[in-house]
């Protein structure tokens, strides 16, 4: 018995006929500059200039059919006596995305990022080239459609097709619509067929936007100066990372892609650009988890004569904003959860919150240590500060629903940051957490070019000397010793911030093409 060809390369065969029959046509199949086009959305928001029209020339508006049912628009439509559906004359663009033959007639749902709509293809109507075309279509087409914008006798918002358009021919089929992109992992890697056929998956992506275009928008409106820093960096310096290593040929040295826009962006603020922000890449080579990607996207702001204080205000407000922008109200469902992101944001010490959520006051040192030995965490020749923010990490983080400002962490894992000037074992440092999630990070920035000097020795004291974190900054050192305004500053976390605000449960799922390992063969 020979064995059967594979249905994919069946359907391809097929698309492949189909694809020569339209060349036939003498109709292009790759389609063109489709001029004078409008988005469904918009056609759509003229269903309002439908009307039925009597024998007498008399016009009389619709029911409102969001609230009425298919018999009843039968019902109102027959009641109407004789006459007909009139509407504008519109041209539409988009992806086939449903067919439904019967006889002479066709009905073609296509969508583009606005929307969808019904097209109505009559072989009398359309006359034999425009029908022939449509009898080539498959699903995933893209087609045009110019026509008369009316509701069928069901109520269905249609497009009465007068003339058809092949925009582009699709050789492969669409996944199948219960059983196809159900892998996480295929959905990411196909991300171009989940954007088209994953439920909610490209208004999702569009929120996105309109969250970052929101940020960017606070940002200037506050007189923020958008940079540019680069992504190559001969140290790799700004956060405590494990950075990527890359080579540059002509110049012979080892480069390292950044992992923090931090140090950069603080010698502008040297150079007298007293507000500034990048919103940008960074890159750490480290784990992959629903909350971590190796590439993500960071805002990191400065603003001179700032403080924390300032960037918890200014947090908070880009979050608020960016909420507006999305027009949902602040109140947001997270998986069973509910976030009420009305300002202003509750504000807690590291201190209170250790000791609320652990029973151990944070400056018992003893007593600290031996919780973390419960918790199977290492304490040998490990700075006690240290192994308090690693019970903080473990014990308290995850039992942040927030939003809430965690605020004045211990100086000494802070080397980038101001001290309380009456409490200089605290650190000027905010942490804003929601749902377990660290979200933003903030400083009062330390400007003193000498203890910042002393921090970086120590922070970088005990690492081999080839290690690609060991090397110290020289240069910002440099340019902070010419004088460096105080400031505040501000790094926020994009892809974790639009996880929340778009109710998504892994950060893989707001990244639109998240680091995946090849593909077998």
């Amino acid at each position: 018995m020979a064995a059967r060809e594979p249905v994919s390369a069946i359907h391809e065969a097929s698309r492949r006929e189909k694809l020569r029959r339209i060349v036939q046509l003498g109709i292009d199949p790759w389609g063109g500059r489709f001029e004078g086009r409008a988005e469904i959305g918009r056609v759509r928001a003229r269903q309002d200039e439908i009307r039925f029209r009597g024998l007498d020339g008399t016009e009389r508006e619709l029911p409102d059919l969001e609230a009425e049912a298919a018999s009843d628009f039968r019902q109102w439509l027959s009641a109407q006596g004789p006459g007909e559906l009139t509407g504008p004359q519109v041209r539409v663009a988009g992806r086939i995305v449903l067919k439904r033959d019967a006889g002479k007639l066709r009905f073609v749902d296509i969508e583009d990022w606005t929307g969808g709509v019904q097209l109505f293809i009559g072989q009398q109507q359309v006359g034999p080239r425009n029908w022939e075309l449509a009898e080539l279509l498959d699903l995933g087409d893209l087609v045009g459609a110019d026509g008369q914008l009316r509701r069928t006798k069901t109520g269905e918002l249609t497009v009465f097709v007068e003339q058809l358009h092949m925009l582009c021919k699709s050789l492969e089929p669409p996944p199948e619509k219960y059983h196809g992109l159900t892998d996480p992992e295929l959905r990411q890697r196909l991300r171009y067929l989940d954007l088209n056929y994953g439920e909610g998956v490209r208004a999702r992506f569009q929120r996105r936007t309109r969250i970052v275009q929101s940020l960017r928008q606070t940002l200037a409106e506050r007189g923020f100066c958008e940079i540019e820093g680069p992504t190559l960096h001969s140290i790799a310096g700004g956060a405590a990372a494990r950075p990527f290593t890359t080579h540059h040929n002509a110049l012979d040295i080892d480069l390292f892609l950044r992992i923090a826009l931090e140090l950069h962006l603080k010698r502008l603020l040297v150079g007298g650009l007293e507000r500034v922000y990048e919103l940008g890449r960074v890159y750490r080579n480290e784990g992959i988890s629903p909350r971590h990607n190796p590439e993500f996207t960071m805002l990191e702001v400065y603003e001179a004569y700032g403080n924390y204080e300032t960037m918890m205000e200014l947090t908070e407000r880009l979050i608020v904003r960016a909420l507006d922008a999305l027009g949902g109200g602040y109140r947001l469902e997270w998986g069973s959860q509910a976030i009420d992101f009305t300002p202003p944001f509750a504000r807690k010490t590291y201190h209170e919150l250790f000791a609320e959520q652990t029973g151990v006051d944070p400056d018992d040192t003893p007593a600290v240590a031996a919780l973390a030995r419960r918790l199977g965490l290492e304490t040998a020749n490990r700075h006690p500060d240290v192994i308090k923010n690693d019970v903080f990490e473990m014990q308290v983080e995850d039992a942040l629903a927030g939003p809430v400002f965690v605020l004045d962490y211990p100086a000494s894992i802070c080397p980038l940051t101001r001290r309380k000037a009456d409490q200089p074992q605290i650190a000027e440092r905010f942490e804003l957490f929601v749902q377990g999630m660290e979200i933003a990070n903030a400083y009062t920035e330390l400007n003193d070019p000498d203890l910042q000097e002393e921090l970086f020795r120590t922070q970088l004291a005990g690492l081999p000397e080839e290690d690609s974190m060991a090397r110290m900054d020289h240069d910002f050192l440099r340019a902070l010793r010419h004088g460096m305004p105080p400031a505040g500053g501000l790094g926020i976390g994009i892809d974790r911030l639009v996880m929340l605000l778009t109710n998504t449960q892994t950060i893989r799922d707001v990244i639109l093409f998240p680091l995946l390992r090849p593909e077998a063969g």
